[in-house]
Protein backbone atom coordinates (compact mmCIF):
# COMPACT_ATOMS: atom_id res chain seq x y z
CA UNK A 1 0.00 0.00 0.00
CA UNK A 2 1.42 3.60 -0.87
CA UNK A 3 2.11 6.75 0.73
CA UNK A 4 -0.99 8.13 -1.30
CA UNK A 5 -3.01 5.08 -0.10
CA UNK A 6 -2.81 5.77 3.33
CA UNK A 7 -3.03 9.43 3.64
CA UNK A 8 -5.80 9.78 0.79
CA UNK A 9 -6.04 13.72 -0.44
CA UNK A 10 -8.84 15.78 0.76
CA UNK A 11 -10.81 17.03 -1.56
CA UNK A 12 -10.49 20.71 -2.01
CA UNK A 13 -13.22 23.18 -2.29
CA UNK A 14 -17.23 23.07 -0.25
CA UNK A 15 -18.28 24.94 2.28
CA UNK A 16 -14.98 25.61 4.48
CA UNK A 17 -14.04 27.81 1.95
CA UNK A 18 -17.12 30.34 2.05
CA UNK A 19 -16.26 31.82 5.03
CA UNK A 20 -12.88 33.16 3.55
CA UNK A 21 -14.67 33.90 0.06
CA UNK A 22 -17.95 35.90 1.33
CA UNK A 23 -15.61 37.85 4.00
CA UNK A 24 -13.33 39.00 1.24
CA UNK A 25 -15.79 40.63 -0.75
CA UNK A 26 -17.63 41.68 2.43
CA UNK A 27 -14.69 43.66 3.99
CA UNK A 28 -13.81 45.06 0.53
CA UNK A 29 -17.05 46.22 -0.18
CA UNK A 30 -17.50 47.79 3.20
CA UNK A 31 -14.47 49.77 2.72
CA UNK A 32 -14.56 50.81 -0.87
CA UNK A 33 -18.38 51.74 -0.10
CA UNK A 34 -17.43 53.80 3.19
CA UNK A 35 -14.88 56.08 1.23
CA UNK A 36 -17.46 57.25 -1.32
CA UNK A 37 -20.51 59.04 0.44
CA UNK A 38 -18.08 61.55 2.34
CA UNK A 39 -15.36 62.11 -0.52
CA UNK A 40 -16.85 64.95 -1.93
CA UNK A 41 -16.59 66.85 1.74
CA UNK A 42 -12.47 65.25 1.50
CA UNK A 43 -12.01 66.96 -1.98
CA UNK A 44 -13.89 70.08 -1.11
CA UNK A 45 -12.31 70.77 3.16
CA UNK A 46 -9.11 69.32 2.73
CA UNK A 47 -7.56 69.55 -0.85
CA UNK A 48 -9.81 72.87 -1.44
CA UNK A 49 -11.29 72.16 -4.74
CA UNK A 50 -14.86 73.49 -5.60
CA UNK A 51 -17.71 71.34 -6.06
CA UNK A 52 -17.51 70.77 -9.51
CA UNK A 53 -14.15 69.66 -10.05
CA UNK A 54 -14.59 67.59 -7.00
CA UNK A 55 -17.53 66.08 -7.80
CA UNK A 56 -16.04 65.37 -11.40
CA UNK A 57 -13.18 63.41 -9.76
CA UNK A 58 -15.73 60.89 -8.14
CA UNK A 59 -17.40 60.86 -11.13
CA UNK A 60 -14.33 59.57 -13.26
CA UNK A 61 -13.19 57.27 -10.14
CA UNK A 62 -16.75 55.54 -10.03
CA UNK A 63 -16.05 55.35 -14.10
CA UNK A 64 -13.10 53.53 -13.22
CA UNK A 65 -14.13 51.40 -10.51
CA UNK A 66 -17.22 50.20 -12.84
CA UNK A 67 -15.37 49.71 -15.94
CA UNK A 68 -12.18 47.69 -14.61
CA UNK A 69 -14.37 44.91 -13.44
CA UNK A 70 -15.22 44.08 -17.47
CA UNK A 71 -10.78 44.39 -17.57
CA UNK A 72 -10.46 42.03 -14.55
CA UNK A 73 -13.23 39.59 -16.04
CA UNK A 74 -11.01 39.51 -19.40
CA UNK A 75 -7.85 38.95 -17.68
CA UNK A 76 -8.98 36.21 -14.99
CA UNK A 77 -10.60 34.15 -17.76
CA UNK A 78 -7.90 34.28 -20.31
CA UNK A 79 -4.69 34.86 -18.43
CA UNK A 80 -4.32 34.56 -14.66
CA UNK A 81 -7.50 32.59 -13.19
CA UNK A 82 -9.96 33.49 -10.75
CA UNK A 83 -7.88 33.25 -7.72
CA UNK A 84 -5.13 34.89 -9.21
CA UNK A 85 -7.01 38.19 -10.19
CA UNK A 86 -8.71 38.38 -6.68
CA UNK A 87 -5.99 37.71 -4.94
CA UNK A 88 -3.70 40.41 -6.72
CA UNK A 89 -7.06 42.64 -6.89
CA UNK A 90 -7.25 42.60 -2.81
CA UNK A 91 -3.46 43.35 -2.47
CA UNK A 92 -4.14 46.42 -5.14
CA UNK A 93 -7.13 47.87 -3.54
CA UNK A 94 -5.26 47.51 0.00
CA UNK A 95 -2.41 49.54 -1.15
CA UNK A 96 -4.58 52.09 -2.87
CA UNK A 97 -6.55 52.44 0.37
CA UNK A 98 -3.11 52.65 2.54
CA UNK A 99 -2.26 55.32 0.15
CA UNK A 100 -5.48 57.57 0.99
CA UNK A 101 -5.20 56.69 4.40
CA UNK A 102 -2.00 58.67 4.36
CA UNK A 103 -2.84 61.34 2.37
CA UNK A 104 -4.66 62.33 5.95
CA UNK A 105 -2.05 61.37 8.56
CA UNK A 106 0.79 63.66 6.63
CA UNK A 107 0.53 66.88 6.56
CA UNK A 108 2.98 67.16 3.89
CA UNK A 109 0.60 64.81 1.41
CA UNK A 110 -2.31 67.40 0.93
CA UNK A 111 -2.48 71.36 0.81
CA UNK A 112 -2.65 73.90 3.68
CA UNK A 113 -6.21 74.61 4.92
CA UNK A 114 -7.63 77.78 3.55
CA UNK A 115 -6.95 81.12 4.98
CA UNK A 116 -10.07 82.08 5.87
CA UNK A 117 -8.66 86.09 6.89
CA UNK A 118 -7.18 86.24 3.57
CA UNK A 119 -9.90 84.69 1.67
CA UNK A 120 -7.40 82.55 -0.37
CA UNK A 121 -6.71 78.90 -0.64
CA UNK A 122 -3.97 76.53 -2.20
CA UNK A 123 -4.73 74.34 -4.23
CA UNK A 124 -2.60 70.75 -4.29
CA UNK A 125 0.49 69.80 -5.85
CA UNK A 126 1.51 67.86 -8.82
CA UNK A 127 3.05 65.69 -6.06
CA UNK A 128 -0.10 65.88 -3.63
CA UNK A 129 -2.52 65.36 -6.45
CA UNK A 130 -0.41 62.40 -7.90
CA UNK A 131 -0.75 60.98 -4.76
CA UNK A 132 -4.89 61.06 -4.66
CA UNK A 133 -5.07 59.83 -7.84
CA UNK A 134 -3.08 56.55 -7.31
CA UNK A 135 -4.81 55.56 -4.18
CA UNK A 136 -8.42 56.31 -6.25
CA UNK A 137 -6.38 54.33 -9.09
CA UNK A 138 -5.01 51.36 -7.35
CA UNK A 139 -9.02 50.72 -5.24
CA UNK A 140 -10.39 50.84 -8.92
CA UNK A 141 -8.15 47.78 -9.94
CA UNK A 142 -8.49 45.89 -6.79
CA UNK A 143 -12.62 46.29 -7.31
CA UNK A 144 -11.71 45.14 -10.96
CA UNK A 145 -10.33 41.97 -9.45
CA UNK A 146 -12.43 40.72 -6.84
CA UNK A 147 -15.70 41.79 -7.87
CA UNK A 148 -16.18 39.92 -11.27
CA UNK A 149 -14.72 37.05 -9.90
CA UNK A 150 -15.79 36.83 -6.61
CA UNK A 151 -19.27 35.16 -6.52
CA UNK A 152 -17.76 32.40 -9.87
CA UNK A 153 -14.82 31.65 -7.41
CA UNK A 154 -17.08 31.05 -4.71
CA UNK A 155 -19.91 28.48 -7.35
CA UNK A 156 -16.34 26.92 -8.28
CA UNK A 157 -15.95 25.97 -5.05
CA UNK A 158 -19.04 24.08 -4.56
CA UNK A 159 -20.44 22.93 -8.26
CA UNK A 160 -19.82 19.13 -7.76
CA UNK A 161 -21.88 18.31 -10.81
CA UNK A 162 -21.78 14.17 -9.28
CA UNK A 163 -24.05 15.50 -6.26
CA UNK A 164 -27.77 15.61 -6.36
CA UNK A 165 -28.20 18.40 -4.30
CA UNK A 166 -25.83 20.53 -6.49
CA UNK A 167 -28.57 22.70 -7.20
CA UNK A 168 -29.01 23.69 -3.71
CA UNK A 169 -26.01 23.98 -2.53
CA UNK A 170 -25.30 26.93 -5.00
CA UNK A 171 -28.56 28.66 -4.20
CA UNK A 172 -27.70 28.50 -0.44
CA UNK A 173 -24.44 30.37 -1.39
CA UNK A 174 -26.14 32.80 -3.61
CA UNK A 175 -28.64 33.77 -0.91
CA UNK A 176 -25.38 34.45 1.65
CA UNK A 177 -23.59 35.78 -0.77
CA UNK A 178 -26.01 38.64 -1.73
CA UNK A 179 -27.12 39.22 1.77
CA UNK A 180 -23.64 39.70 2.86
CA UNK A 181 -23.66 42.39 -0.09
CA UNK A 182 -26.84 43.97 1.55
CA UNK A 183 -25.22 44.45 4.72
CA UNK A 184 -21.74 45.43 3.83
CA UNK A 185 -23.44 48.40 1.88
CA UNK A 186 -25.77 48.84 4.55
CA UNK A 187 -22.69 49.03 7.30
CA UNK A 188 -20.51 51.40 4.98
CA UNK A 189 -23.02 53.93 4.68
CA UNK A 190 -23.66 53.95 8.29
CA UNK A 191 -20.96 52.69 10.56
CA UNK A 192 -18.20 54.13 8.33
CA UNK A 193 -19.92 57.32 7.35
CA UNK A 194 -19.92 57.78 11.63
CA UNK A 195 -16.11 56.94 12.35
CA UNK A 196 -15.33 59.52 9.54
CA UNK A 197 -18.26 62.32 10.86
CA UNK A 198 -17.26 61.74 14.23
CA UNK A 199 -13.73 60.62 14.47
CA UNK A 200 -12.32 62.66 11.39
CA UNK A 201 -10.31 61.34 8.15
CA UNK A 202 -7.54 59.40 9.93
CA UNK A 203 -9.41 57.72 11.43
CA UNK A 204 -12.28 57.29 9.04
CA UNK A 205 -9.71 56.23 6.24
CA UNK A 206 -7.71 54.02 8.48
CA UNK A 207 -10.67 51.42 9.42
CA UNK A 208 -11.46 50.74 5.93
CA UNK A 209 -7.78 50.26 5.32
CA UNK A 210 -7.49 47.79 8.28
CA UNK A 211 -10.96 45.92 6.95
CA UNK A 212 -9.39 45.85 3.41
CA UNK A 213 -5.87 44.05 5.43
CA UNK A 214 -8.04 41.54 6.82
CA UNK A 215 -10.01 40.64 3.76
CA UNK A 216 -6.87 39.77 1.70
CA UNK A 217 -4.98 37.95 4.75
CA UNK A 218 -8.21 36.12 5.37
CA UNK A 219 -8.39 35.07 1.31
CA UNK A 220 -4.77 34.17 1.41
CA UNK A 221 -5.01 32.21 4.49
CA UNK A 222 -7.10 29.49 2.91
CA UNK A 223 -5.28 29.06 -0.34
CA UNK A 224 -4.89 25.31 0.29
CA UNK A 225 -8.23 24.70 0.01
CA UNK A 226 -9.33 26.66 -2.79
CA UNK A 227 -10.51 24.99 -5.88
CA UNK A 228 -8.05 26.73 -8.70
CA UNK A 229 -9.26 26.78 -12.28
CA UNK A 230 -7.04 27.35 -14.89
CA UNK A 231 -8.08 29.93 -17.45
CA UNK A 232 -9.50 29.69 -20.34
CA UNK A 233 -10.27 31.13 -23.64
CA UNK A 234 -12.43 34.33 -23.24
CA UNK A 235 -15.32 35.80 -24.68
CA UNK A 236 -14.09 39.03 -26.05
CA UNK A 237 -11.36 37.08 -27.89
CA UNK A 238 -14.32 35.25 -29.72
CA UNK A 239 -16.12 38.37 -30.32
CA UNK A 240 -12.55 40.25 -32.04
CA UNK A 241 -11.87 36.56 -34.20
CA UNK A 242 -15.65 37.08 -35.40
CA UNK A 243 -15.34 40.49 -36.71
CA UNK A 244 -12.07 39.75 -38.32
CA UNK A 245 -12.86 36.39 -40.11
CA UNK A 246 -15.84 38.84 -41.14
CA UNK A 247 -13.67 41.35 -42.61
CA UNK A 248 -11.36 38.98 -44.08
CA UNK A 249 -14.38 37.12 -45.84
CA UNK A 250 -16.00 40.82 -46.76
CA UNK A 251 -16.24 39.83 -50.49
CA UNK A 252 -17.44 36.09 -49.83
CA UNK A 253 -20.73 35.00 -51.09
CA UNK A 254 -23.07 33.57 -48.24
CA UNK A 255 -24.43 30.30 -48.85
CA UNK A 256 -27.86 30.22 -48.72
CA UNK A 257 -30.50 27.58 -47.27
CA UNK A 258 -26.77 25.29 -47.62
CA UNK A 259 -25.83 24.03 -43.72
CA UNK A 260 -22.95 21.97 -45.11
CA UNK A 261 -20.84 25.38 -46.24
CA UNK A 262 -21.05 26.91 -42.33
CA UNK A 263 -19.04 25.65 -39.35
CA UNK A 264 -20.21 24.34 -36.40
CA UNK A 265 -19.41 22.59 -33.62
CA UNK A 266 -20.99 19.08 -33.24
CA UNK A 267 -24.26 18.82 -31.33
CA UNK A 268 -25.19 22.50 -31.43
CA UNK A 269 -28.92 23.46 -31.72
CA UNK A 270 -27.33 25.77 -34.51
CA UNK A 271 -26.93 23.96 -38.02
CA UNK A 272 -27.41 27.55 -39.70
CA UNK A 273 -26.33 31.25 -39.26
CA UNK A 274 -29.89 33.54 -38.33
CA UNK A 275 -30.53 36.01 -41.01
CA UNK A 276 -30.07 39.39 -38.83
CA UNK A 277 -26.91 41.02 -39.31
CA UNK A 278 -26.38 38.71 -41.65
CA UNK A 279 -22.52 40.11 -42.72
CA UNK A 280 -21.38 38.61 -39.59
CA UNK A 281 -22.49 35.09 -41.22
CA UNK A 282 -18.99 35.40 -43.21
CA UNK A 283 -17.00 34.77 -40.68
CA UNK A 284 -18.49 30.90 -40.19
CA UNK A 285 -18.45 30.18 -43.78
CA UNK A 286 -16.30 27.14 -44.79
CA UNK A 287 -13.75 28.16 -47.84
CA UNK A 288 -11.64 25.64 -47.22
CA UNK A 289 -12.42 22.10 -45.38
CA UNK A 290 -8.78 21.96 -44.95
CA UNK A 291 -9.17 24.28 -42.26
CA UNK A 292 -11.01 21.53 -40.14
CA UNK A 293 -9.68 18.30 -38.17
CA UNK A 294 -11.66 14.85 -38.67
CA UNK A 295 -12.32 15.72 -35.00
CA UNK A 296 -14.59 18.99 -35.91
CA UNK A 297 -11.78 21.23 -34.15
CA UNK A 298 -10.54 24.51 -35.99
CA UNK A 299 -6.56 25.08 -36.63
CA UNK A 300 -6.81 28.35 -37.04
CA UNK A 301 -10.06 30.64 -35.32
CA UNK A 302 -8.58 33.54 -36.67
CA UNK A 303 -9.11 32.09 -40.21
CA UNK A 304 -12.68 30.24 -39.65
CA UNK A 305 -15.28 30.43 -36.68
CA UNK A 306 -18.27 28.93 -35.57
CA UNK A 307 -21.99 29.74 -35.70
CA UNK A 308 -22.07 30.26 -32.23
CA UNK A 309 -19.73 32.22 -31.69
CA UNK A 310 -21.14 34.73 -34.91
CA UNK A 311 -24.48 34.01 -32.62
CA UNK A 312 -23.02 35.24 -29.04
CA UNK A 313 -21.72 38.47 -30.98
CA UNK A 314 -24.91 39.06 -32.87
CA UNK A 315 -26.67 38.34 -29.30
CA UNK A 316 -24.88 41.58 -27.82
CA UNK A 317 -25.08 44.00 -30.65
CA UNK A 318 -29.02 43.32 -30.54
CA UNK A 319 -29.72 44.09 -27.09
CA UNK A 320 -26.89 47.31 -27.35
CA UNK A 321 -30.16 49.93 -27.85
CA UNK A 322 -31.94 48.96 -24.68
CA UNK A 323 -28.95 48.68 -22.95
CA UNK A 324 -28.02 52.43 -23.86
CA UNK A 325 -31.10 53.33 -22.26
CA UNK A 326 -30.12 52.47 -18.79
CA UNK A 327 -27.37 54.91 -18.84
CA UNK A 328 -29.70 57.76 -18.45
CA UNK A 329 -30.42 55.78 -14.93
CA UNK A 330 -27.16 55.58 -14.08
CA UNK A 331 -26.44 58.68 -14.53
CA UNK A 332 -29.54 59.77 -12.36
CA UNK A 333 -27.99 57.44 -9.58
CA UNK A 334 -24.65 58.76 -9.95
CA UNK A 335 -26.10 62.22 -8.65
CA UNK A 336 -24.67 61.55 -5.30
CA UNK A 337 -22.65 64.59 -4.13
CA UNK A 338 -25.27 66.91 -4.50
CA UNK A 339 -27.78 65.40 -1.96
CA UNK A 340 -24.71 64.89 0.05
CA UNK A 341 -24.15 68.55 0.18
CA UNK A 342 -28.19 69.31 0.73
CA UNK A 343 -28.60 67.07 3.67
CA UNK A 344 -25.44 68.16 5.15
CA UNK A 345 -27.27 72.10 5.23
CA UNK A 346 -30.34 70.79 6.77
CA UNK A 347 -31.55 69.46 10.09
CA UNK A 348 -30.35 65.46 10.24
CA UNK A 349 -31.89 64.92 13.84
CA UNK A 350 -33.80 62.26 14.92
CA UNK A 351 -33.76 63.16 18.64
CA UNK A 352 -32.07 65.94 20.32
CA UNK A 353 -29.11 64.03 21.13
CA UNK A 354 -28.70 62.05 17.66
CA UNK A 355 -28.54 62.96 14.11
CA UNK A 356 -28.23 61.21 10.98
CA UNK A 357 -24.64 61.56 9.19
CA UNK A 358 -25.39 63.25 5.52
CA UNK A 359 -23.80 60.38 3.80
CA UNK A 360 -25.67 58.18 5.50
CA UNK A 361 -29.11 59.14 3.53
CA UNK A 362 -27.79 57.11 0.32
CA UNK A 363 -28.45 53.85 2.89
CA UNK A 364 -32.29 54.51 2.27
CA UNK A 365 -31.80 53.85 -1.13
CA UNK A 366 -30.67 50.54 -0.59
CA UNK A 367 -33.26 49.49 2.22
CA UNK A 368 -35.90 50.53 -0.15
CA UNK A 369 -34.59 48.15 -2.93
CA UNK A 370 -34.43 45.25 -0.28
CA UNK A 371 -37.68 45.87 0.61
CA UNK A 372 -38.92 45.90 -2.70
CA UNK A 373 -37.50 42.67 -3.94
CA UNK A 374 -38.46 40.99 -1.09
CA UNK A 375 -42.42 42.47 -0.81
CA UNK A 376 -42.46 42.03 -5.12
CA UNK A 377 -41.47 38.38 -4.94
CA UNK A 378 -43.31 37.22 -1.28
CA UNK A 379 -45.86 39.37 -1.81
CA UNK A 380 -47.41 40.77 -4.05
CA UNK A 381 -47.00 38.71 -7.19
CA UNK A 382 -48.14 36.06 -4.75
CA UNK A 383 -51.25 37.39 -3.84
CA UNK A 384 -52.17 38.99 -7.27
CA UNK A 385 -51.71 35.67 -8.71
CA UNK A 386 -53.98 34.61 -5.85
CA UNK A 387 -56.26 37.13 -6.96
CA UNK A 388 -56.68 37.17 -10.54
CA UNK A 389 -56.42 33.22 -10.67
CA UNK A 390 -53.84 32.92 -13.15
CA UNK A 391 -49.70 32.70 -12.96
CA UNK A 392 -49.02 36.78 -12.81
CA UNK A 393 -45.54 38.03 -14.10
CA UNK A 394 -44.24 41.66 -15.13
CA UNK A 395 -42.51 41.00 -18.30
CA UNK A 396 -39.04 42.05 -18.07
CA UNK A 397 -38.92 44.86 -20.48
CA UNK A 398 -42.20 46.59 -18.41
CA UNK A 399 -40.06 46.76 -14.96
CA UNK A 400 -37.27 48.25 -16.59
CA UNK A 401 -39.58 50.65 -18.46
CA UNK A 402 -40.91 51.36 -14.98
CA UNK A 403 -37.73 52.14 -13.02
CA UNK A 404 -37.04 54.56 -15.71
CA UNK A 405 -40.24 56.73 -14.98
CA UNK A 406 -39.82 56.17 -11.12
CA UNK A 407 -35.60 57.62 -12.34
CA UNK A 408 -37.51 60.21 -13.75
CA UNK A 409 -39.73 61.07 -10.40
CA UNK A 410 -36.89 61.00 -8.05
CA UNK A 411 -35.28 63.60 -10.05
CA UNK A 412 -38.44 65.81 -10.08
CA UNK A 413 -38.82 65.43 -6.18
CA UNK A 414 -35.29 66.13 -5.93
CA UNK A 415 -35.34 69.54 -7.71
CA UNK A 416 -38.94 70.27 -5.49
CA UNK A 417 -37.53 69.47 -1.85
CA UNK A 418 -34.04 71.42 -3.22
CA UNK A 419 -36.06 74.72 -4.54
CA UNK A 420 -37.72 74.72 -1.04
CA UNK A 421 -34.75 74.31 0.82
CA UNK A 422 -33.13 77.19 -1.25
CA UNK A 423 -36.05 79.50 -0.52
CA UNK A 424 -35.85 78.99 2.90
CA UNK A 425 -32.47 79.90 3.02
CA UNK A 426 -32.62 83.08 1.25
CA UNK A 427 -35.88 83.84 3.88
CA UNK A 428 -33.17 83.36 6.94
CA UNK A 429 -30.53 84.99 5.09
CA UNK A 430 -28.22 82.33 5.32
CA UNK A 431 -27.32 83.24 1.12
CA UNK A 432 -23.40 84.02 1.98
CA UNK A 433 -22.82 81.10 4.34
CA UNK A 434 -22.63 77.73 2.46
CA UNK A 435 -22.16 75.65 5.77
CA UNK A 436 -25.24 77.15 7.22
CA UNK A 437 -27.84 74.53 8.43
CA UNK A 438 -31.28 75.16 7.22
CA UNK A 439 -34.19 75.02 9.48
CA UNK A 440 -36.02 72.40 7.67
CA UNK A 441 -35.76 68.59 8.27
CA UNK A 442 -33.30 66.53 6.47
CA UNK A 443 -36.10 63.51 6.10
CA UNK A 444 -37.75 65.74 3.31
CA UNK A 445 -35.14 64.05 1.37
CA UNK A 446 -35.94 60.40 2.09
CA UNK A 447 -38.99 60.32 -0.81
CA UNK A 448 -36.17 61.05 -3.32
CA UNK A 449 -33.98 58.19 -2.08
CA UNK A 450 -37.04 55.99 -1.78
CA UNK A 451 -37.85 56.43 -5.78
CA UNK A 452 -34.11 56.40 -6.42
CA UNK A 453 -34.67 53.04 -4.63
CA UNK A 454 -37.59 52.01 -7.20
CA UNK A 455 -35.95 53.07 -10.08
CA UNK A 456 -32.91 50.87 -9.45
CA UNK A 457 -35.47 48.19 -8.22
CA UNK A 458 -37.23 47.79 -11.38
CA UNK A 459 -34.45 49.38 -13.97
CA UNK A 460 -31.28 47.72 -12.89
CA UNK A 461 -32.44 44.16 -11.39
CA UNK A 462 -34.65 44.01 -14.79
CA UNK A 463 -31.58 44.91 -16.85
CA UNK A 464 -29.74 42.01 -15.29
CA UNK A 465 -32.70 39.69 -15.69
CA UNK A 466 -33.03 40.73 -19.12
CA UNK A 467 -29.34 40.09 -20.36
CA UNK A 468 -29.06 36.66 -18.48
CA UNK A 469 -32.67 36.10 -20.68
CA UNK A 470 -31.44 37.02 -23.98
CA UNK A 471 -27.92 35.65 -24.52
CA UNK A 472 -26.57 32.26 -24.53
CA UNK A 473 -25.57 30.40 -21.15
CA UNK A 474 -22.29 30.67 -22.37
CA UNK A 475 -22.26 34.74 -22.10
CA UNK A 476 -23.41 34.67 -18.53
CA UNK A 477 -20.00 36.67 -18.02
CA UNK A 478 -20.81 39.24 -20.46
CA UNK A 479 -24.39 39.42 -19.10
CA UNK A 480 -23.05 40.43 -15.13
CA UNK A 481 -20.99 42.63 -16.88
CA UNK A 482 -22.92 45.21 -19.11
CA UNK A 483 -24.69 47.19 -16.09
CA UNK A 484 -21.23 47.82 -14.78
CA UNK A 485 -20.27 49.07 -17.92
CA UNK A 486 -23.09 51.26 -18.44
CA UNK A 487 -22.84 52.92 -14.82
CA UNK A 488 -19.05 53.75 -16.36
CA UNK A 489 -20.05 55.23 -19.00
CA UNK A 490 -22.69 57.02 -16.86
CA UNK A 491 -20.34 58.03 -14.37
CA UNK A 492 -18.03 59.73 -17.70
CA UNK A 493 -21.55 61.38 -19.11
CA UNK A 494 -22.44 63.11 -16.00
CA UNK A 495 -19.25 64.72 -15.51
CA UNK A 496 -19.37 65.89 -19.19
CA UNK A 497 -23.01 67.18 -18.77
CA UNK A 498 -22.16 68.55 -14.84
CA UNK A 499 -18.99 70.78 -16.69
CA UNK A 500 -21.18 71.75 -19.87
CA UNK A 501 -23.66 73.67 -16.99
CA UNK A 502 -21.00 74.83 -14.90
CA UNK A 503 -19.39 76.16 -17.83
CA UNK A 504 -22.72 77.39 -19.35
CA UNK A 505 -24.59 78.96 -16.44
CA UNK A 506 -21.41 80.57 -15.27
CA UNK A 507 -20.70 82.62 -18.44
CA UNK A 508 -24.36 83.84 -18.12
CA UNK A 509 -25.03 84.93 -14.39
CA UNK A 510 -22.29 85.49 -11.18
CA UNK A 511 -23.14 82.09 -10.09
CA UNK A 512 -22.97 79.07 -11.62
CA UNK A 513 -26.18 76.50 -11.22
CA UNK A 514 -23.72 74.29 -9.08
CA UNK A 515 -22.00 76.64 -7.46
CA UNK A 516 -19.74 75.13 -4.37
CA UNK A 517 -21.76 77.56 -2.13
CA UNK A 518 -25.40 75.57 -2.34
CA UNK A 519 -27.55 78.32 -1.08
CA UNK A 520 -26.16 80.77 -4.06
CA UNK A 521 -26.76 78.43 -6.88
CA UNK A 522 -29.63 76.48 -8.53
CA UNK A 523 -29.18 72.77 -8.17
CA UNK A 524 -32.79 72.73 -8.63
CA UNK A 525 -32.50 73.37 -12.25
CA UNK A 526 -29.81 70.89 -12.24
CA UNK A 527 -32.20 68.45 -10.81
CA UNK A 528 -35.05 69.22 -13.48
CA UNK A 529 -32.79 69.56 -16.30
CA UNK A 530 -31.93 65.70 -15.74
CA UNK A 531 -35.75 65.06 -15.18
CA UNK A 532 -36.78 66.40 -19.51
CA UNK A 533 -33.60 64.23 -19.96
CA UNK A 534 -34.72 61.20 -18.54
CA UNK A 535 -38.08 61.85 -19.70
CA UNK A 536 -36.51 62.04 -23.05
CA UNK A 537 -35.18 58.31 -22.55
CA UNK A 538 -38.42 56.90 -21.60
CA UNK A 539 -39.69 57.89 -24.75
CA UNK A 540 -36.56 56.41 -26.65
CA UNK A 541 -36.84 53.32 -24.68
CA UNK A 542 -40.16 52.88 -25.94
CA UNK A 543 -38.95 53.08 -29.20
CA UNK A 544 -35.83 50.47 -28.58
CA UNK A 545 -38.56 47.87 -26.98
CA UNK A 546 -40.47 48.11 -29.73
CA UNK A 547 -38.19 47.53 -32.64
CA UNK A 548 -36.61 45.15 -30.20
CA UNK A 549 -39.64 42.95 -30.68
CA UNK A 550 -40.44 39.56 -28.36
CA UNK A 551 -37.91 38.96 -26.10
CA UNK A 552 -35.78 35.31 -27.05
CA UNK A 553 -36.50 34.28 -23.40
CA UNK A 554 -40.17 34.49 -23.43
CA UNK A 555 -42.51 31.73 -22.57
CA UNK A 556 -45.75 32.41 -24.23
CA UNK A 557 -48.18 30.52 -21.76
CA UNK A 558 -52.33 29.89 -23.11
CA UNK A 559 -55.29 29.36 -21.61
CA UNK A 560 -58.35 27.64 -22.67
CA UNK A 561 -59.33 30.62 -23.97
CA UNK A 562 -55.87 31.56 -25.81
CA UNK A 563 -55.11 34.65 -24.08
CA UNK A 564 -51.87 35.06 -23.24
CA UNK A 565 -50.95 34.44 -19.65
CA UNK A 566 -47.41 35.39 -18.39
CA UNK A 567 -43.94 36.30 -19.79
CA UNK A 568 -41.73 34.81 -17.81
CA UNK A 569 -37.80 35.10 -18.05
CA UNK A 570 -35.54 31.76 -18.26
CA UNK A 571 -33.17 32.66 -15.33
CA UNK A 572 -34.69 33.78 -11.85
CA UNK A 573 -34.07 37.52 -10.66
CA UNK A 574 -31.17 39.03 -8.43
CA UNK A 575 -32.34 39.15 -5.18
CA UNK A 576 -30.11 42.42 -4.49
CA UNK A 577 -29.28 45.28 -7.13
CA UNK A 578 -26.76 47.06 -5.37
CA UNK A 579 -24.91 49.20 -7.97
CA UNK A 580 -23.63 51.97 -5.93
CA UNK A 581 -21.78 54.57 -8.10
Amino acid sequence: MNQQELHPKKPKGGFITMPFIIANEAFEKVASYGLLPNMIFYLMRVYNMGVTRATNIIFLWSAATNFMPLIGAFVADSFLGRFLTIGLGSIASLLGMILLWLTAMVSKASPPPCDQLAHSCKFASPAQYALLISSFGLISVGAGGIRPCSLAFGADQLDKRDNPDNDRVLESFFSWYYASAAVSVLIALTGIVYIQDHLGWKIGFGVPALLMFASTLLFFLASSLYVKQKASKSLFTGFAQVLVVAYKNRKLALALYNSNRYHHEKGSEFTMPTDKLRFLNKACVIKNPEDISSSGVVSNRWNLCTIEQVEELKALIRVIPIWSTGIMVSINISQSSFPLLQASSMDRHITSSFEIPAGSFGMFTIITITIWVVLYDRVIIPLASKIIGKKVHLGVKLRMGIGIFFSCMAMVVSGIVEHVRRSKAMEQGLSNNPHAVVNMSAMWLIPQNILSGLAEAFNAIGQTEFYYSEFPKSMSSIASSLFGVGMAIANLLASVILSFVDNLTRSQRKESWVSSNINKGHYEYYYWLLAIMTFINLIYFLVCSWAYGSCVGKVAKTSTEGNELEEKSSVPRTPLGVSMS
